[in-house]
């Protein structure tokens, strides 16, 4: 998909962090909202996710300063971040290593697809994980599945389902929202629970 990057700014500065951490041989995917527009769904947030390995990080915030990023490792313990310095003011990255308490690892990187954004070529999170990650960030003391509904709906045919339902199973704001997106008619509960059981 492709967007004007006048008024995407953030386009610019998300293709720009992915060419260097592809010319330093860094491994990352991008992830979050930007990776569902990437897949041709709809997201309600606006901001750069990439998904790197733990042991990359400070690699990672050494290759962009060199190309003008300020690094920041915030007190969190998943993420480190970087800024890109624009005429629209500081554009945020975040770099995130163990999203939803789930440490990136090889088999996070091998979960992806080589899609160009805006004519950048970069390796994009599955769907599935991307609704993984959606649905365990809800908790006690956030749930807000007007997030989730839009990413639900636009990339339903590129879901896998069951196995959304198997990881997500521990967690009870999960099955709430698959039971809204059944009724909602996203999904069968009943066929994506019968499909999970059958694995």
């Amino acid at each position: 998909m492709a967007t004007s990057e006048d008024s995407q700014p953030l386009i610019a500065t998300l293709k720009k962090a992915a060419f260097h951490l592809k010319d330093a041989g860094i491994p990352f995917c991008l992830a979050g909202s930007f990776a569902v527009y990437a897949r041709g769904g709809e997201s309600v947030d606006h901001d750069i996710d990439f998904l790197i390995k733990e042991e990359d990080a400070e690699r990672v915030l050494a290759s962009l300063a060199e190309v003008g990023f300020r690094g920041e490792v915030p007190p969190e313990g998943w993420l480190v971040k970087a800024w890109d310095a624009t005429e629209d003011g500081d554009l945020l990255i975040d770099f995130i290593f163990c999203p939803v308490q789930r440490p990136v690892t090889d088999a996070t990187m091998q979960d992806t697809d080589i899609i160009a954004v805006n004519a950048c070529h970069m390796p994009v999170l599955s769907a599935t994980e991307l609704m993984i990650h959606k649905v365990l960030t809800w908790s006690a003391h956030y749930c807000d599945y007007a997030r989730g509904l839009p990413v639900a709906r636009s990339l339903r045919e590129q879901i896998d389902w069951p196995r959304v339902y198997r990881e997500t199973a521990h967690s009870p704001y999960a099955h709430a929202f698959l039971f809204l997106i059944d009724r909602l008619g996203v999904v069968s509960l009943a066929e994506t629970t019968a499909l999970a059981a059958a694995v």
